[in-house]
């Protein structure tokens, strides 16, 4: 049976084996998807051995994106545009082949899933981490009218516009209200928000926090006070790993039902 995994430090926590089980079972797949705990040392020679003995791909994820990236024979677009490859597999030729669909599962979850529409409109993202720049090409993508990236840091948001051809400001300097506000930070982690004006968001405004849990997160609390509607990402994380299915099984399963099966679970625990 095809052996895939995912490899991460630490990885117990990690929901992909579900996820990908759930995938294999709707679109009539047989495979084994894994855990494996990545060796801070050994990791490029983990990822090695599990090729050789034949494993079909491994998706990658904190703290060895970027590592996984430096390994690459061959990368696509979105994954040099990112700087960071989070799914792996051998191509024809026997070269390590490397993606990112972080950005492309987040643009899939707010397009397919929240019916939402990128093209023409304004868009906000908050932070200009990594989790940011691998977002930015897919959205691109979509046609909007205007990205602009803010960061405490402006020097960091402007690097990462200048690279994308988008805008950059500090929080302090944002004028709105915007179409569409991603929380690209890791604010929500830490239960605390940017330092956002009201005047950014009015009931038009469409929100999205790129991390998820089980309350609403900080950002998507304040959205909703300031009469904006909006979802988190754990939409984000089954439409990534549905990206990857398709790359390496070529066939794309459908994400709603499980993001909603999560959600309930979740909610129930």
């Amino acid at each position: 049976m095809d052996q895939y995994a995912v490899v991460g430090n630490p990885i117990a926590h990690s929901k992909s084996p579900s996820i990908h089980a759930y995938f294999a079972q709707q679109t009539g797949q047989h495979l084994m998807y894994s855990t494996l705990l990545g060796d801070l040392v050994e990791f490029e020679n983990q990822v090695r051995d599990f090729f050789e003995k034949d494993g079909k791909g491994l998706n990658i994820t904190v703290p060895f994106k970027e590592r996984a990236f430096a390994m690459c024979d061959i990368l696509s677009q979105r994954a040099k545009q990112a700087g960071a490859v989070n799914t792996l597999m051998i191509g024809k030729n026997g070269d390590l082949f490397g993606d990112n669909t972080d950005g492309v599962g987040m643009v899939r979850d707010i397009t397919h899933n929240h019916g939402q529409s990128f093209k023409d409109r304004s868009v906000l993202i908050l932070g200009a981490g990594g989790a940011v720049r691998g977002v930015l090409e897919p959205i691109l993508a979509e046609n909007p009218e205007s990205v602009t990236i803010a960061n405490r840091t402006v020097e960091k948001a402007q690097a990462l516009a200048d690279q994308f051809d988008c805008l950059a400001s500090s929080f302090e300097a944002l004028e709105g209200p915007f179409d569409i506000i991603i929380n690209g930070t890791s604010a929500s982690l830490s239960g605390s928000l940017p330092p956002l004006k009201d005047e950014l968001v009015n009931g038009q405004t469409w929100c999205y926090d790129m991390m998820y849990s089980k309350e609403r997160t900080v950002f998507l609390q304040w959205a909703h006070e300031h009469g904006a509607v909006g979802a988190d990402g754990l939409g984000m994380l089954v439409c990534q790993a549905a990206e990857a299915f398709y790359l390496w099984r070529q066939v794309r399963p459908e994400t709603a039902s499980l993001v909603d099966s999560m959600r309930k679970q979740m909610e129930a625990s």
